[in-house]
């Protein structure tokens, strides 16, 4: 049974596409919120920091961006692009820091084990990817 919710769930293709656009724009907060200050480092102190802390460091910047994002309205540009907004799966507002924070953990393994938690959605009641089922989260078209 579904809750009578007021904004339907977003596509599967919308949501793909958003994700697919998501990446590109991940490049520039990459450039500047990792290449920059490693480049900045390296010139002025000659040195290059281990490879463990390079993927710390970007797992921090991009989990600050996505659940800053999520937090502050439930939209990325490429989410406001696209016309989709992740919202707390009861209600029609965005998640609280704890689930943006679980959602955004949970993202990884749901994309790196060759995207089972995109294919999830397929299979799935509401077309949730599976790090949403688990975040109690769901993407919504607001377009």
């Amino acid at each position: 049974m579904n809750a009578p919710y007021r904004y339907p769930e977003a596509g599967l293709r919308r949501r793909l596409s958003s994700l697919l656009y998501e990446s590109l724009l991940l490049l520039g907060v990459l450039a500047g919120g990792f290449m920059l200050p490693y480049l900045v480092v390296g010139l002025a102190f000659g040195v290059s920091p281990q490879g463990w802390f390079a993927w710390l460091h970007i797992t921090m910047l991009l989990g600050l961006y996505f659940v800053h994002y999520w937090r502050r309205g439930g939209q990325t540009l490429a989410m406001q692009t696209w016309g989709i907004r992740v919202v707390d799966a009861l209600e029609d507002r965005p998640p609280t820091f704890k689930r943006a924070c679980v959602r955004y953990l949970l993202s990884w393994p749901s994309l790196l084990f060759g995207g089972a938690g995109l294919v999830w959605a397929l299979f799935d009641r509401e077309h949730r990817f599976l790090h949403d089922r688990l975040a109690g989260t769901r993407i919504i078209r607001i377009k």
